[in-house]
Formats: C-alpha cells, structure tokens, sequence
C-alpha cells in the first residue's frame, strides 16, 4: 500500500524542523537543509572530518572490500561530530554514498543501534518504493523506543499495510513512544474503524487489568471519527501528565 509523498512540516517560525528537534525531523527536512545546517552548527576538526567523509563516500560508493570506507566514518560520526549532530552526519553519508535498498539492509542489520536508526531516518529520501519495507519490520519487532520513533516515520506511512501500520500505532503506545513520531497519523487514522475497534479493545484490557489507559490512546482515538465496534471507550485511569501513573500508586 503506497501512500502519497510528505511535504516537510515547517517549524512554528517557518523554517524545516533542525535535526534533533524531533523523531521525524530529519525524515522530513530536505538533505541540503541538514547539510547548511551541520555546516553552520559543527565546529571546523568536525565540519573537516565531515567533509572528507562525504568525498569518501561520493568517490567510493558501494562496497569496497569486506567493509567500505563510509560504513567506517558511520560508526565514528558520534564521536566525531557529537552525539546531537551523529544522526544527521550519518544520513548525509548514506545519500553520498548513493546507499541502495541492499546497502541500507548491510548497515541496518551489521550496525549499532544509533546506525540502525540513521537507516530508518534515510528511506524516505534514498527508497522511493517498498524495498526496504524488511527493514521497518524488523524495527517495529523491537522495543527499542527510538528505534521504534525511527520506524514510524513517512516511509512506514506511505509502505506500511493498513494491518502492519495499525499495529504500529499499538506499538508505540504500548512501549510510550509519543504518537507525534507517527507520520500522517491523521490522514491515515481517519474513519479507520478498525484501528478503533482495537484501540477500544486495548483499552478495555487496560482498564479490567486495573492498569492506566495511555492518553495518546484517546488522542489517535478521536481522529479515527469512530469509537469503533467496541463501543466508548472509559475514561483514563491515568493521573501522572505523561499518562504513566495511576490514581492508587500502583505501577502500570
């Protein structure tokens, strides 16, 4: 199932979101937007490290050897460029590496979880089609948090089914991921009775096991149009702001 491609969401004064300032930031900021900005933001022993990087992997895509030189500088961007910046770096090496649906799967399953999550961030600007769908599957088996957030972004929005993208969305609100990481959460959440009927069913778990009901749970609730099958859903048990608590102290 293919969905239509996402246009980067400006920040509230008007610019694209910079790296880091949320799950999705950098699926959605065009790559010469997280280029200007490295540049502006990294110190010069980084931003020359950076550099030659990017020549490394623009002169020598693919695979040279038993390991290519820019799956190297992938693992050393965070002690390179930083921990805030290593994501971005790592896409941007991936691009001018011109890494394929194959060459994305060898970083994503030999890699750290830090790499795994520059892949998942990658797709929807090096995969345009389905390819690498294997990938996102295998985040979304995890419970991995930001591997998850990664996982959910608009390439799972436009190539995840509706039963895989469904059980997502109970994904993260069974391990906390916030459901602002999930991309076209409205659009794909609209009069989908289904995934109503499921969030009323999770909920009802919930609340007989005498355990809080995510708040987020009645948020993706609402866009659906419908309480579903199973009827109104209760009120939250929760009391803590992010939802997690419970009103007699009992751990969730």
């Amino acid at each position: 199932m293919t969905h239509r491609h996402t246009t980067p969401a400006p920040s509230p004064g008007g610019t694209t979101p910079a790296p880091g300032s949320t799950p999705s930031a950098l699926a959605l900021a065009p790559l010469d937007v997280l280029h200007d900005h490295l540049r502006s933001q990294l110190p010069e022993p980084a931003r020359a490290w950076f550099r030659q990087a990017l020549d490394e992997a623009a002169a020598h895509p693919g695979t040279h050897g038993p390991i290519s030189v820019w799956e190297l500088r992938l693992a050393e961007a965070g002690r390179r460029c930083g921990g805030p910046h290593a994501d971005a770096v790592r896409l941007l090496i991936l691009r001018a590496a011109r890494a394929d649906p194959t060459a994305l799967g060898r970083v994503y399953f030999q890699g750290t979880a830090d790499e795994r999550r520059a892949v998942l961030y990658a797709l929807p600007h090096l995969v345009p089609g389905p390819d690498a769908l294997p990938l996102v599957e295998d985040a979304l088996r995890t419970n991995d948090t930001r591997l998850l957030a990664a996982a959910v972004g608009p390439y799972a929005a436009r190539h995840l089914d509706a039963h895989a993208w469904r059980h997502a969305v109970l994904k993260c609100l069974f391990t906390g991921v916030p459901v602002d990481a999930v991309a076209d959460l409205a659009d794909r959440a609209r009069a989908d009775t289904e995934l109503a009927r499921m969030l009323g069913d999770y909920a009802a778990e919930r609340t007989a096991a005498d355990r809080p009901v995510p708040r987020d749970l009645y948020r993706v609730l609402a866009l659906t149009d419908s309480a579903g099958p199973a009827g109104p859903v209760p009120p939250p048990l929760a009391t803590h702001p992010h939802g997690t608590g419970h009103p007699h102290g009992k751990e969730s």
